[in-house]
């Protein structure tokens, strides 16, 4: 039986990549956006790559430049070196899942993106979903995993399959994304979703309208999206989506 997703991620709008705002010291996917996050009550969403040694690191790039004082990508570099890497706009270091995971401890619903270590959204995955496998397991409260590559959610349905998994799904317009025409052609459709045995997808909050996402919700699929920015853009979201993923201003509570 698919895993469902918990009814606290249709409640409390999830804070992307924590509650984050460097101007209060809260670079994104930083204990610190975490801990605010978690203070003002929002559920959490956070990415993962891959370190050198094979943990599970919570950054959302590739290479280290953009986010941490760093050069070079997250794979190359040991899960230690990485901690005491410092992010920009913060004071600490790059953490790890199990980091995050202890931090959290299931006072909020907490989503995990898996980042497409293959490249090309194909078969060539398995060390990262192996090192979330680890370090979620036992975890005590209420989780989440998804990624933009199928094969990544597949993966993660034989490692953990009580874990509720969803996709992360887009237009996957060609300039946007560095893909063959035919893999955006074909990601765009969400034609894995019963594949994968998801129950839920994120979708790309400016293509809800389109005809495959009513098809999902429709079916029972649960529908949040990504990445809102204004009050205006939730209530429009809202509309389709049960919950959305923001960041740049406080989304409202329910009642």
């Amino acid at each position: 039986m698919t895993p469902q997703l918990p009814k606290g991620f249709l409640a409390a709008p999830l804070a992307h990549r924590g509650l984050h705002d460097v101007t209060d010291v809260r670079p994104e996917n930083s204990r610190a956006s975490i801990r605010a996050a978690i203070d003002n009550g929002y559920g959490i969403e956070i990415d993962v790559q891959l370190s050198a040694d094979d943990r599970a690191m919570v950054f959302h790039d590739y290479d280290l430049a953009r986010l941490a004082h760093g050069t070079g990508p997250v794979r190359s570099v040991p899960a230690g070196t990485l901690g005491d890497i410092t992010l920009r706009g913060g004071e600490e270091g790059i953490p790890t899942l199990d980091e995050v995971l202890r931090l959290v401890d299931g006072q909020v619903p907490l989503l995990i993106e898996i980042k497409d270590q293959d490249g090309a959204m194909g078969t060539n995955i398995g060390p990262l979903e192996a090192a979330v496998g680890t370090a979620i397991t036992g975890y005590p409260g209420p989780l989440a995993v998804m990624s933009f590559n199928p094969n990544s959610v597949l993966c993660m349905a034989v490692l953990c399959p009580n874990v509720p998994r969803g996709l992360v799904t887009s237009a996957f317009e060609l300039s946007a994304w560095p893909l063959p025409v035919e893999t955006c052609e074909r990601l765009r459709e969400i034609p894995d979703y019963d594949r994968v045995g998801a129950s839920f997808i994120s979708h790309e909050a400016a293509d809800l309208a389109r005809p495959r996402v009513a098809e999902l919700k429709g079916a029972g699929a649960n529908v949040l999206c990504w990445t809102i920015r204004s009050p205006h853009q939730e209530a429009e979201a809202r509309t389709v989506a049960e919950n959305v993923t923001f960041e740049g201003y406080l989304a409202a509570q329910p009642c």
